[in-house]
């Protein structure tokens, strides 16, 4: 059983073939009985020993320790294409594991009267076993199991922290809990496929876990999560198994865009011609359009399948249509939809978000993806601010802030809470527009938005103003607060008029009618202040006029 150390590309492709045999149902498989290995012993019961399945107490078998690492062995060869699996030698090695594991527990029963452990705990044991007898291979098919059998996920420790509530967003577009024995198991078979002993991952994915925690998010991409696990390894000393991680990561992701090429290509029926502003013309294949309708399905039940949406958004495209018309239907399109579905609000709502991160943040959904989101807010942030400085539509007191700081805690996954409504109010009449050029664009995204309002209302605070504008993003993303309209169209502009109402009165003569009832209530509205005046003072018609 113990060869040579396969390469990258080799360990790869036996990863995805084990996978693939563990998925298979075991009537698929030959079936061998390994506890036939043990002999008399494997008759033996241990009732001092109790395993907790399924929220029962079972006496501790050793022929069930050798059927799950015989199964373990015989998915590993299988996936090696091996057909001698069931022979004295691999009979051996499954004995002599499985009476390790049972020596193990009775050296813990002579010290105390009794033993209960949970099944995680006898497959941690199994999985200790196996790597003292040079089994990696195996203890990383034992996981591969472990992982199918419950769902993918393995139980961690208990802890006194908050349940965690944010949601993983996979690469197909699907939302799924948090679920921390999946990081556990992806860490462990790192540590594997170096045959080194797993005990760290336990630690990598409690401190990942710890880390999405604190981002306050409502959504984590699976791209981030495997960034802060490459960080942890480091950081833990894990130097070689990080290594490792990232050029594994690398490959798969190669091996996924060669997949994707390979996929037959797009029929000409499908592809139009597109005039860009230039003049220039060019086939538009929908590819972008299929990835903002992953991007808007994110989370949502709905009624359409993707095939079926990407024929609702290609209504009415027109040979020869413009970049900006092409824009322009497909939002209409998917705003037609929302009498169809309630959750189409929020698909209309994410299909219009995807244009706007283009417009603001120079992010190409194709090319970067929904993972470049976070990194490209990050990117863009210091440079919107000095923009909108620069053209004197923000106050220069915001660059005083330390915008690296900020930019960190950007959130573009609190977007896709908004609904169709609230984005197209956003963009008519809230974020900050660029004048200057030939057309009118904007400046903001709805999460520099929030950051620039944040930022407008503590950049006199002496102390901690960061830490300020910070927490009260926080309000915002999240739509625990929001202030009211003057504030959020004013606030870190040159003009930060903060105040929503005003009252005033007007006084029986011409000159107060004239100054306060008309000027001063013009200046007022100028900056969106909403104005209730009192003229009862002012004689009403027919009244007494004095000629003095």
């Amino acid at each position: 059983m113990i060869s040579r150390k396969p390469t990258l590309h080799e360990s790869l492709e036996q990863d995805i073939a084990l996978k693939r045999l563990v998925s298979t149902p075991r009537d698929q498989k030959p079936g061998y009985a390994w506890r036939d290995s043990l002999g008399v012993q494997g008759t033996e019961s241990h009732p001092e020993i109790k395993v907790t399945r399924g929220g029962e107490d079972t006496a501790f078998a050793l022929d069930d320790v050798a059927d799950t690492i015989g199964s373990a062995l015989t998915d590993l060869l299988l996936s090696r294409e091996e057909d001698d699996i069931f022979n004295e030698e691999n009979r051996g090695f499954v004995a002599s594991v499985a009476h390790t594991v049972a020596k193990r527990l009775m050296d813990q029963v002579r010290e105390g009267r009794a033993l209960r452990l949970s099944e995680n705990d006898l497959y941690l044991l199994i999985e200790k076993a196996l790597i003292e007898n040079d089994a990696h291979d195996v203890a990383k098919s034992l996981v591969f199991r472990r992982s199918i059998e419950r769902g993918d996920t393995i139980e961690v420790r208990a802890s006194d922290a908050e349940p965690i509530t944010v949601r993983l967003i996979r690469r197909n577009g699907n939302v799924v809990p948090w679920n921390e024995g999946k990081i556990e198991i992806a860490v462990r078979k790192s540590f594997l496929s170096l045959k080194l002993d797993a005990d760290g991952a336990a630690v990598v994915a409690a401190a990942v876990t710890g880390r999405v925690r604190l981002l306050d998010q409502a959504f984590v991409h699976i791209e981030d999560v495997q960034d802060m696990v490459q960080e942890e390894l480091m950081r833990h000393g894990h130097f070689k198994v990080a290594e490792t991680y990232i050029l594994y990561r690398a490959h798969r992701s190669d091996q996924r865009d060669h997949e994707a090429d390979a996929q037959p290509e797009t029929e000409q029926e499908s592809m139009i011609v597109v005039r860009e502003e230039d003049g220039t013309s060019a086939f538009w294949d929908g590819v972008d359009l299929r990835k903002r309708i992953q991007f808007a399905c994110i989370g949502l039940n709905l009624t359409y399948d993707e095939q079926r949406l990407e024929r609702e958004l290609r209504r009415s495209l027109s040979a020869e249509i413009t970049r900006k018309n092409l824009q322009r239907t497909v939002v209409l399109n998917a705003k037609a939809l929302m009498e169809r579905d309630a959750d189409m609000a929020h698909f209309a709502g994410r299909i219009l978000l995807t244009y706007i991160y283009e417009e603001v943040l120079g992010w190409d959904i194709s090319k970067d993806g929904i993972e470049g989101l976070r990194p490209a807010h990050k990117a863009a942030f210091k440079s919107y601010l000095e923009y909108g400085v620069k053209i004197q539509r923000l106050s220069p007191k915001l660059l005083e802030y330390d915008l690296e700081k900020l930019g960190d805690c950007l959130d573009p996954s609190a977007d896709l809470d908004f609904d169709y409504l609230g984005i197209q109010t956003l963009y008519d009449r809230y974020l900050v527009v660029d004048k200057t050029g030939k057309e009118q664009r904007r400046l903001e995204t709805p999460q520099f938005f929030w950051m620039r309002v944040s930022m407008g209302l503590f950049h006199a605070e002496p102390e901690n103003r960061e830490d300020w504008a910070i927490k009260l993003y926080s309000l915002y993303k999240g739509r625990r607060f929001c202030s009211s309209t003057p504030t959020l169209f004013n606030a870190g502009t040159l003009h930060s008029q903060l105040s929503s109402c005003y009252l005033y009165k007007v006084d029986d003569s011409i000159e107060s009618i004239m100054q306060r009832g008309i000027a001063e209530n013009a200046y007022l509205s100028k900056w969106a202040g909403g104005l209730g005046g009192s003229w009862t003072a002012v004689r009403g018609t027919g009244g007494s006029v004095s000629y003095t």
